[in-house]
């Protein structure tokens, strides 16, 4: 009917609605904002106790400790070096999610709230706790993180309780009787008419104020730039403390973050070291390892291009001047170096590809360097491995353990602890100030970054990281090959098509890679020079087609003693990924 409102268009619902809403944003303002706080006054108490205890970071590396073999590997699969950024993405969105239920928990009881930010502290407490390289300092952040989180939103709930909190009745004057006066009839006077009087209106005195409206809010007499008359804070009140909280909380994030870089700068300590000539430098690289090929990978790979996988969600800034590895267990004459005593080491030079377990057939995470270091063996012998001994262990600063068998590092290999990478000290992302790398293996076995401890002991006394969560104990490397040109899904044109990649049996060397088209016969490659076992090697070949249409183009390699990569593809876990790996083009 014309003049009358229908349930959905009722104005006062509709502002009760709106109203909730509010309080609803502005109780999980509260909470971001006081998780915000806490994150900060962790970064900056981690500056000090450093960078690994700040409370997300620490979480972040109990988490991947934590995490299952077959999530590490799809994280890897589907994000690859970014995957970390992934998992800090994850556990700030949660603590953010947390943070809004907090809020609005704390609306109503500000103590709960408090106690849910404070949990996130707790369990900051409990991850620093639980790694391996645990000092007693390392749980102080997340201490003080989870104190000044819970204060800080007890504090805001309350203030947005009192200013959301319905006035109080206000009823007569004390002393002032509200029933009639004793005596006095309360009927009408006799022989006055009970209606109004004639003329005067019908409405309330001038001077009298009408009741509030039904749907006033509670608050409405607030002032909002401040109190309202009785001392309580304004909605504008709670909404510039929750504002400058936050901003707060984003300067100490960020200032407390470049104020732990800044301790732990490496930058002048590592550009200061001047690396010996080798003793044993490697021999030159021969012509002709790298085929002409536009597209094709080339035959070294930079320190910045070089492939990075770990756990380390933090990198380790170790000053070599603070460096020290131990070298313990069963031997003899258990030693400490320091740095310049390991520079002091009759230093070799190796041309070594190395490659990481997780790579998938066809996979980029493999790369050629020539690295400078002490020789592995050598230091070994001088400390007299004991009879029985069958496992080196490796240990890095961030608490990471990596099992060699011991036979393989003394068989004659070149095994190096390695403090140079293609002519320059070891980057911090890829193990400054030392690393260890034995040839034939994948690095999760091999090749240890930011190491301080190696032990000599036996498989049976102890399960390096990777052997713990299900990976082979041995990590020998698999025969590689893959097909890099054309790339993927190219457009070729007819006639001569050159194809060309990179195949690798670390350790073992390559005998032959043959290529196949649509299933045919499979063509012998032409190799490019051989630069030594250790190495990958490239390859190159010439097909000839007319055939317009898609294409899939295979590769297999043989290695030097006979053995050709089986055709059955396997993913990396446990022991390194198998197959042929294929591409598909298109001539036209």
């Amino acid at each position: 009917m014309p003049g009358v409102s229908t349930p959905d268009e009722n104005p006062t619902g509709s502002r009760r609605r709106l109203r909730a809403l509010a309080r609803a944003a502005a109780a999980g303002a509260t909470g971001l904002a006081a998780a915000g706080l806490a994150v900060a006054v962790g970064e900056i108490a981690a500056a000090y106790t450093g960078p690994g205890g700040a409370p997300v970071i620490a979480v972040g590396s109990a988490a991947i400790d934590l995490t299952p073999t077959w999530l590490k590997e799809y994280a890897v699969r589907s994000f690859g070096t970014h995957d970390k950024a992934v998992l800090l993405t994850g556990i700030y969105t949660t603590m953010a999610l947390l943070a809004v239920v907090a809020g609005l928990l704390g609306r109503q009881r500000p103590a709960a709230g408090a106690a849910l930010i404070g949990l996130f502290g707790g369990l900051g407490v409990w991850a620093a706790a639980s790694r391996p390289t645990a000092r007693p300092g390392d749980a102080l952040p997340s201490v003080a993180a989870g104190l000044v989180g819970a204060a800080a939103l007890w504090w805001l709930a309350r203030l947005l309780r009192a200013a959301t909190a319905p006035h109080p009745a206000t009823g007569p004057a004390p002393g002032l009787a509200t029933g009639p006066a004793p005596g006095l009839a309360t009927g009408p006077a006799p022989g006055l008419a009970t209606g109004p009087a004639p003329g005067p209106a019908t409405g309330p005195a001038p001077d009298l104020a009408p009741d509030p409206a039904p749907d006033a809010a509670p608050d409405s007499t607030a002032d909002p730039a401040g109190s309202d008359p009785a001392g309580r804070p304004g909605r504008r009140t709670v909404l510039v403390t929750t504002a400058a909280t936050a901003a707060v909380a984003a300067l100490g994030a960020v200032g407390g973050r470049r104020l732990a870089d800044s301790r732990s700068d490496i930058t002048a300590a590592r550009d200061a070291i001047r690396l010996p000539a080798p003793a044993v430098p490697a021999r030159p690289l021969p012509r002709g390892i790298h085929p002409d090929a536009p597209g094709l990978t080339p035959f070294v790979t930079s320190n910045a291009g070089f492939y990075r996988v770990d756990t380390a969600l933090t990198l380790p800034r170790i000053d070599p001047r603070d460096w020290s590895l131990r070298i313990h267990g069963l031997v003899d004459h258990p030693t400490v170096l320091t740095f310049d005593e390991l520079l002091r080491q009759p230093l070799e030079e190796l041309d070594h590809t190395l490659t990481c377990v997780s790579n998938e057939v066809g996979g980029t995470y493999a790369g050629t360097a020539r690295w400078l270091g002490a020789s592995l063996p050598a230091l070994l012998r001088r400390a007299g491995v004991r009879a029985g001994a069958d496992q080196l262990v490796g240990r890095s600063r961030d608490g990471m353990t990596i099992g060699t068998p011991l036979e393989s590092v003394l068989d004659g290999r070149r095994a190096l602890l390695a403090v140079g990478m293609n002519g320059e000290a070891l980057p911090v992302a890829h193990g400054f100030p030392c690393r260890s790398l034995v040839p034939g293996f994948y690095g999760y076995t091999s090749a240890t970054k930011w190491l301080v401890d190696l032990e000599v002991t036996r498989f049976a006394a102890f399960d390096p990281y990777w052997v713990r969560r299900g990976w082979d104990r041995t990590g020998e490397v698999r025969t590689a090959s893959r097909v890099e040109v054309p790339a993927p899904f190219a457009r070729v044109p007819r006639g001569d098509v050159l194809l060309a990649g990179t195949a690798w049996a670390t350790h073992r060397g390559l005998a032959a890679v043959e290529v196949r088209v649509d299933g045919g016969p499979w063509q012998q490659t032409t190799l490019a020079a051989d630069a030594g076992p250790d190495l990958w090697r490239q390859w190159s070949h010439t097909w000839h087609t007319t055939a317009p249409g898609t294409h899939r183009i295979e590769v297999r390699a043989t290695d030097a003693l006979g053995r050709t990569q089986p055709e059955t593809r396997r993913p990396p876990f446990p022991s390194g990924a198998t197959g042929w790996h294929s591409t598909v083009v298109t001539v036209g």
